[in-house]
C-alpha cells in the first residue's frame, strides 16, 4: 500500500469513528439508545440546551460520518466540545484527566482539524465536488 493511499484511509477512519460515536452519544440524549441517560439526569425535553447538544450530535454526527457540509458541521462540532468541556467538566478540576474531560478535549481538537482540513477523499463532498482542502488535493 503507498502512502497516499494509507493516509486516505486513515484520515477516512478519523472521519466516520467519531461521526458514528457521536451519532451514538446524540441518540442517548434525543431518543434514549443504549439504556438512555444515566441515573440522575434528565432525559432531554424539546429546546433545553440538552436537546439541542444531541441534536447536533445526531445531525452533525451523520453528515460527518457521511463527509457532507464537513467543513462548517466539524467547526460547529468543535464548538459544541469546548462549550462542553469549560460548562461541565472544567469545573471539576483544572486537568482534563481530574474532570473527565478527556474525551470533549479529544473531539474538539479532532473536529477543529477536520475544520481546517475537510472531508477527504472518501467523502460526499469530494462525490459531489466540493472544493477540497489544501491537503486533501494530494
Amino acid at each position: 500500500m503507498n502512502r497516499d493511499r494509507a493516509l486516505q484511509i486513515s484520515y477516512f477512519l478519523l472521519r466516520v469513528v467519531p461521526g458514528f460515536m457521536f451519532i451514538q452519544v446524540g441518540g442517548l440524549k434525543l431518543f434514549g439508545w443504549f439504556g438512555g441517560m444515566p441515573p440522575n439526569h434528565v432525559a432531554a425535553t424539546f429546546m433545553t440546551q440538552l436537546w439541542i447538544g444531541g441534536a447536533l450530535e445526531v445531525v452533525g454526527g451523520l453528515l460527518i460520518l457521511l463527509g457532507l457540509f464537513t467543513r462548517p458541521v466539524a467547526f460547529i462540532l468543535s464548538g459544541e466540545m469546548a462549550v462542553a468541556y469549560f460548562q461541565f467538566h472544567q469545573p471539576g478540576g483544572t486537568w482534563p484527566v481530574q474532570n473527565h474531560g478527556e474525551p470533549a478535549v479529544l473531539m474538539c481538537f479532532i473536529f477543529l482539524y477536520m475544520a481546517a482540513r475537510g472531508a477527504g477523499d472518501w467523502s460526499l463532498d469530494a462525490l459531489l465536488g466540493r472544493k477540497p482542502g489544501v491537503d486533501d488535493a494530494g
